[in-house]
């Protein structure tokens, strides 16, 4: 979300100590033109804005918070729709499908790999598209991936659940570099890391491949499953978002309200 914001910014030739209100509302009018409506997206990057602005006043990089007022009025509507997520069986399935094979190519092997990360991690898109080499451990007592700090979420180290380990090993093997500062996952092309195109492309394969269909099916999908994972394993809803990097306890709340309502059923 953050670097979302940071793009639009850029594009208008602004940065974070110079946008005003004007520009929060030109931002949103792009957003809510490519959402679909009920939705509560305006009101989530309110709510991440201000936070922002609140630490970047309190930084002294900024005078004031412009974000005040469109988080102030905003409400969560009452009929906000459950979040997305694979079943525990279609989770299993996902991870079966993650496993590496012996005639996958160095495609199939990043695809895998990706999707390993996304379900047994828990990360962002975008945190997947800025972790480095040297950030995944797949190896030692903990295997984990370090997350850095991006706009309001802090600095993290989540440990990788098992059954990601075999496809994130494979694809380190696959071209083993000196570099340690180089992108996990690079474009094809080289250079600089893959894009969201491409990552949304590769969920939704893999999604498809086990049967899957929903409105979403993006990686969001891979982090609510995750997150839902570690709520039936017992996890506790501040243990669960702090893992996420989450400052709020909402989508870790909603997720446990499909878990109640299951059982209930």
């Amino acid at each position: 979300m953050f670097e979302r914001f940071l793009r639009h910014l850029v594009a208008h030739g602004l940065s974070l100590a110079t946008f005003g209100t004007e520009h929060i509302e030109s931002f949103f009018n792009n957003v809510e033109a490519r959402c679909a409506p009920g939705t509560t997206t305006r009101l989530r990057y309110a709510r991440m804005l201000d936070r922002l602005c609140r630490e970047l006043v309190e930084a002294s990089v900024r005078d004031g918070n412009p974000a005040t007022a469109f988080a102030a009025f905003g409400h969560w509507p009452e009929d906000d729709p459950l979040p997305l997520f694979l079943d525990p069986d279609s989770d299993l399935q996902l991870q079966g499908w993650a496993q590496p094979g012996p005639e996958d190519d160095k495609r199939a092997i990043r695809n895998r790999a990706i999707v390993a990360l996304l379900l047994g991690a828990g990360v962002t898109a975008a945190e997947l598209r800025h972790t480095l080499r040297h950030h995944l451990v797949v190896d030692g007592i903990r295997p984990h991936v370090s997350v850095a700090k991006r706009g309001p979420r802090d600095s993290r180290i989540v440990a990788i659940a098992d059954f990601a380990l075999p496809a994130l090993t494979a694809w380190m093997g696959v071209d083993p570099v000196t570099q340690a500062d180089v992108p996990l996952f690079p474009a094809p092309a080289g250079g600089k890391a893959v894009n969201d195109v491409l990552l949304g492309t590769v969920v939704r394969d893999a999604l498809e491949s086990i049967g899957f269909r929903a409105p979403d099916m993006s990686p969001r999908v891979l982090r609510n499953t995750f997150a839902r994972r570690l709520l039936l394993a017992g996890r506790s809803n501040e243990d669960t978002s702090r893992i996420l990097g989450l400052v709020s306890h909402r989508t870790v709340t909603r997720l446990r309200t499909t878990i109640t309502e299951a059982r209930s059923a």
